[in-house]
């Protein structure tokens, strides 16, 4: 079969996640030819283009969407940014697979499923493609721990913590559209629900506990608005009680931890990053009273893959292959996600139990 023929939207020659990630990704998972990028400018593309060895570059995303040699336009730039990018990808009828979040607000995401009716779409939500979270899922379905009883799970949002990065700025306010909700706190809602199940219903807690944190390239205190703690209980599909809380900066106890506990054992997740969804993940279970570390059998990974998993591409270079399969989330599944999201606001700002799939 012919390559699916990518172009790659925001892969600068200065780096970034479209060059760290999505570039050996592709490189790693045969089916796939990058033929095209686009950036900032005419100039900046080209550049990009040199370093990389991709041969049409374009200035502007319409231009990259409409050429007849892209057959799968990747948006991988911030979410502020998404729409204007994605819609003309849409409207010439490409697919199109959109880095997680897919718009700035529910109502965004929304219009952007509801104008992506009929074309193949694909979000990065990177957990649902990480070989340990599948084998997770299925250790939970073959009743590794019988019926589930209730699950916890406390993280880091690695970001919101006491200082911002340069270039990170609009990540400190909701308006934005990438905040600790919208970015770890979704991937780990999205991850709970592909191994439990989601929630039927919630209750939610929201704070900003640093109103204030320091610009790490000015040194000056700058406000932020956007929530630094999230706590959520509820009840899961299945009928187990879940927990889990998120907390803005990184700790040296517990940068992530989940804990599944059943009738029949019990199953531990831990991650070496915050940012789970991407990281080196590590299995841990028990049946008899101790926990004993679980390999992920060979089927669940790419063979050229074997030993990678602590890479940022390796994740992404699962999802790339299932989405030669048709096996991704959708656009229409983002706005499921986005839905949980709105649901966990509404909880949190009225102090009420919320039953997300009822509103």
């Amino acid at each position: 079969m012919a390559p699916v023929r990518v172009g790659i939207v925001g892969l600068s020659a200065n780096g970034g996640w479209a060059a760290t990630a999505h570039v050996p990704a592709l490189a790693a998972v045969e089916g796939y030819e990058i033929r095209a990028l686009s950036g900032s400018t005419a100039e900046s593309a080209r550049v990009a283009g040199e370093k990389y060895g991709v041969p049409l570059t374009f200035g502007d995303a319409g231009e990259l969407a409409r050429h007849p040699e892209v057959d799968l336009v990747v948006v991988a730039v911030k979410v502020p940014e998404h729409r204007a990018l994605i819609e003309p990808a849409l409207a010439a009828g490409k697919q199109v697979l959109s880095e997680w979040p897919l718009g700035v607000s529910l109502a965004e995401t929304e219009a952007l499923a509801e104008a992506a009716k009929g074309v193949r779409t694909a979000v990065g939500l990177q957990g649902r493609s990480a070989p340990a979270l599948r084998y997770l899922r299925d250790l939970i379905k073959d009743g590794y721990v019988g019926r589930v009883l209730s699950t916890s799970l406390i993280a880091s949002g690695a970001n919101w913590g006491p200082s911002v990065r340069a270039g990170r700025g609009y990540q400190l306010h909701p308006e934005g559209g990438a905040t600790m909700l919208t970015i770890p706190f979704a991937h780990t809602v999205d991850a709970l629900d592909m191994v439990l199940g989601g929630f039927t219903e919630l209750s939610a807690t929201m704070a900003t506990v640093r109103p204030r944190v320091r610009d790490e390239v000015t040194g000056e205190s700058v406000p932020m608005t956007a929530p630094d703690q999230i706590a959520v209980t509820g009840v899961l599909a299945g009928g187990a009680v879940a927990s889990l809380h998120l907390r803005g900066g990184t700790s040296p106890a517990t940068d992530f931890h989940w804990e599944i506990n059943g009738t029949e054992g019990t199953l531990v997740v831990n991650a070496a990053d915050p940012l789970f969804w991407i990281a080196k993940l590590t299995l841990r279970g028990s049946r008899t009273g101790s926990l004993e570390k679980l390999t992920v059998p060979a089927r669940y990974e790419l063979p050229q893959l074997a030993g990678r998993s602590a890479e940022p591409s390796y994740n992404v270079a699962h999802a790339y292959a299932r989405h030669l399969k048709g096996d991704l989330p959708d656009f229409a599944h983002a706005v499921r996600v986005h839905r949980v999201l709105d649901a966990v606001q509404r909880s949190a700002g009225a102090g009420t139990r919320i039953h997300p799939d009822a509103e």
